[in-house]
């Protein structure tokens, strides 16, 4: 179900730029989470965090969830960082689109016949979740468990059920 919504070509800059992390950038320009909406007919960025931006934050998983507004339908884009049973220290790309339950239908359904849309520049991008409500991915845990088997550590927080 296509909607005619486009992605704006800044989305796809910013998305090509997450996806190609060079050694010797400046981490603290790295781009951490960007929060898209959709507006006169087109997918938007509405806020890019970069490192910089979270170094006050204690945990960054939980400054994430703080950005899914109850209200408010949204795509987000985030590097999470976690480590596994391995102890192999990863970082991966998670495609959310947020829709949740007290949102207005309308929105709820535009967002969801426009995320083809948007899926097509995440080409290469490992995770994609669709949270309705907090409760069903609120947790570290179950985050963790929808992003991969083996997690011990999201941001640098321990998963409970390991």
């Amino acid at each position: 179900m296509a909607s005619g919504v486009k992605v704006a070509d800044e989305v796809k800059d910013i998305v090509s730029e997450m996806k190609v992390v060079k050694n010797d950038a400046d981490q603290m320009e790295r781009i951490r989470l960007v929060v898209f909406e959709i507006k006169d007919g087109s997918i938007i960025i509405e806020k890019i965090y970069r490192e910089k931006d979270l170094t006050e934050v204690e945990d960054v998983f939980k400054f994430f969830l703080s950005l899914l507004d109850p209200d408010t339908c949204r795509y987000l884009l985030y590097d999470c960082h976690f480590e596994t049973k391995e102890s192999s220290k990863k970082e991966e790309l998670v495609f959310v689109m947020w829709a949740p339950e007290s949102s207005p239908i309308k929105a709820k359904m535009q967002y969801a016949s426009s995320k083809d849309s948007l899926k097509k520049i995440l080409t290469g991008i490992k995770h994609e979740l669709q949270i309705n409500d907090l409760s069903d991915f609120g947790t570290r845990d179950t985050f963790a468990e929808k992003v991969g088997k083996g997690i011990i550590k999201v941001e640098g927080h321990p998963v409970s059920g390991c």
